[in-house]
């Protein structure tokens, strides 16, 4: 399921999955959605594992998230809201929101330099960027501080 304003126009797998909206895969990203095993896939959920029961489980993004070239996504990862995933091994199974890193560690995303991408990405499909989404945008920041903070590298 990819949701509006997405895009994903190059080479690489994408199964199983769910893009919230404005995400871009960058371009031979790619994502497992059945493991070797053929077992119930598991995803890391703020800390805790949990049995979905599927077999099939591909990539979850949340919006405005992002990847980049020949990104590997392993089964069942979840990518919070305004993510930032890039580097040539596997990322964490969960990366949070405002995430900004891959495999070698995740740091913070930058919420000005995340709003002025929003900004610009928007913009390149005729849509404003209004106050009251500004606002929505810094909020989910905030309330998702504490969720981050753990997952984050020290660098």
């Amino acid at each position: 399921i990819i949701q509006g304003y997405s895009n994903k126009q190059h080479e690489g797998f994408l199964g199983h999955a769910y893009l919230g909206s404005w995400v871009n895969i960058g371009a031979d990203t790619n994502n497992s959605d059945l493991k070797n095993t053929y077992g119930p896939i598991k995803v890391n959920f703020f800390g805790q594992e949990i049995n979905t029961g599927m077999i099939f489980l591909g990539l979850i993004m949340g919006d405005h998230s992002k990847s980049g070239i020949n990104t590997m996504f392993n089964t069942g990862t979840i990518v919070g809201f305004s993510a930032n995933v890039f580097g040539g091994d596997f990322p964490p199974k969960f990366i949070p929101s405002f995430g900004w890193g891959g495999a070698s560690g995740i740091s913070e995303y930058d919420l000005e330099k995340a709003l002025e991408v929003a900004k610009r990405v928007m913009q390149r499909r005729n849509v404003k960027l209004t106050p009251a989404y500004e606002e929505l945008f810094r909020h989910i920041h905030e309330i998702t501080r504490e969720e981050r903070e753990p997952y984050l590298s020290s660098r």
